[in-house]
């Protein structure tokens, strides 16, 4: 499995590569695939560790994605985030999730979701199950949420 990462402060998704004594060397999941270090002082987010608020149970990420890759037959997503009101962007994100948490989930949540599925689909990533759930022994308690 690999550690799929977001870094607060740095747009994209990053790869682990390697860890030092105090910073990670993680490559870029853009065409440039350009590595770099992260240091201590970075916020770090494994993609495994985040939820997606709904109306019942908090629902992992990769589930998520797996719903918008059979939504979207694992392509690029249909549509554009960038220029999409908010009711737009609402009636899609409420065909991948149909009981997410309208008051919790923001618009600029769905808008990150959308930008990682698409970074994720262009690198080849299409699984997200096996990339992105967390092996044994993970705490969910320690989860992002969004």
């Amino acid at each position: 499995m690999e550690t799929i990462i977001s870094v607060s402060g740095k747009p994209g998704l990053y790869r682990l590569v390697s860890q030092g004594k105090n910073t990670l060397i993680v490559e870029s999941l853009d065409e440039q695939r350009r590595r770099m270090p992260i240091f201590a002082s970075d916020r770090v987010t494994s993609l495994a560790d985040i939820a997606m608020y709904t109306d019942e149970e908090d629902i992992p990420l990769w589930q998520v994605l797996k719903n918008m890759g059979e939504k979207e037959q694992n392509k690029v997503c249909s549509i554009n985030y960038k220029k999409c009101p908010s009711e737009e962007l609402k009636a899609y994100f409420g065909e991948v999730l149909p009981n997410f948490d309208r008051d919790r989930v923001r618009d600029s949540d769905i808008k990150k979701l959308i930008q990682w599925y698409d970074i994720l689909v262009k690198a080849g990533f299409t699984d997200f199950e096996a990339t992105l759930k967390p092996t044994e022994g993970d705490n969910i308690s320690d989860r992002e949420e969004m």
